[in-house]
C-alpha cells in the first residue's frame, strides 16, 4: 500500500490521535482481521464440501503453465481492486466489499495449493493445524515484538516492493519454465512474509488513521495468508 493512501488522504495518523481514539483505531483492526480469517476459514471449507474446490484445482491442473499464470495475474489485479476499494474514503461499504473481495479471492487462490498438499500429506488436517499454529505464533511473536519496540519500520516500504517483483519474477519463471524454485525459496518467502507483517504492524501505530481499520486489516490479513502459503509448502514439501 503506498504512503498516499495513509496520512495524506485521511489526515493525522493514529499515532498522533488520542489514547482513547488509537486504541479504538487497533481494537477494530484486529478484530476485523480475526473476523477474515474466520471467513477465510468458512470459504475454504466451503468450497471443499461443496466440491467447488474439485473443480477449481481440476481446472487449473489441466490448463497446466498456463493456468498457474492465469490464476496468478487475476489474483494480482482482484487483490489491485481490493486494495483501492478498502482505502475508499468515500464510502465504508466499499471498503468492506474490498476486504470481502480479498478474503475471498485467497481462498480460492489456495485451493490448488490445499489440494495437492493433501495428496503429498499423510494426515492433511494434521499438517494444516500445525502449519496453522506456526504462522499464528509467528505473527503474535512478531506483533508483540513491533508493539513492544514501538519502532517505525515504515523504511521497509521500498525493500519490500523491490523484493515483491524479484519474488514474483522467480515465480512467474518457474512456472513458464517448469523448475522448482526449492526450500531455499521457501524459506526467503517466509521471511519475507514476516517482514510484510513487520512493516504493516509498523504502520497500524505510525502510519494509518484512526478511519482505516479496514485497510489496516486487510494489509495484516495479506501479509499472514502469504507467510501461511509458504509455512504450508514448506511442511508438505518435506515428503
Amino acid at each position: 500500500m503506498d504512503t498516499e493512501n495513509f496520512t495524506s488522504t485521511f489526515g493525522g495518523s493514529a499515532a498522533e490521535a488520542l489514547p482513547a481514539d488509537r486504541a479504538r483505531f487497533i481494537r477494530k483492526t484486529y478484530m476485523l482481521l480475526a473476523a477474515a480469517i474466520l471467513a477465510f476459514i468458512l470459504i475454504e471449507s466451503f468450497l471443499f464440501v461443496s466440491g467447488a474446490a474439485a473443480v477449481i484445482a481440476t481446472t487449473i491442473f489441466s490448463a497446466g503453465s498456463i493456468g498457474w499464470l492465469v490464476v496468478l495475474g487475476l489474483f494480482m489485479v482482484v487483490s489491485w481492486i481490493a486494495n483501492n476499494w478498502a482505502t475508499s474514503k468515500t464510502s465504508v461499504g466499499t471498503q468492506f466489499l474490498g476486504l470481502g473481495l480479498a478474503v475471498v479471492a485467497e481462498a480460492v487462490i489456495f485451493v490448488p495449493l490445499l489440494t495437492i498438499a493433501a495428496i503429498r500429506s499423510d494426515d492433511p488436517w494434521l499438517m494444516l493445524f500445525k502449519a496453522g499454529t506456526v504462522t499464528i505464533g509467528l505473527f503474535l511473536g512478531i506483533t508483540a515484538t513491533v508493539f513492544l519496540t514501538r519502532t517505525d519500520f515504515s523504511f521497509l516500504g521500498p525493500i519490500l516492493g523491490i523484493g515483491g517483483f524479484a519474488a514474483l519474477g522467480f515465480i512467474a519463471a518457474s512456472i513458464l519454465f517448469g523448475f522448482t524454485l526449492g526450500n531455499l525459496f521457501i524459506f526467503a518467502m517466509i521471511a519475507f512474509a514476516g517482514t510484510a507483517i513487520i512493516y504493516q504492524t509498523s504502520n497500524v501505530l505510525h502510519r494509518y488513521n484512526t478511519q482505516q481499520h479496514v485497510a489496516a486489516s486487510l494489509a495484516l490479513f495479506a501479509s499472514i495468508a502469504l507467510l501461511f502459503w509458504y509455512i504450508i509448502l514448506l511442511f508438505s514439501g518435506r515428503k
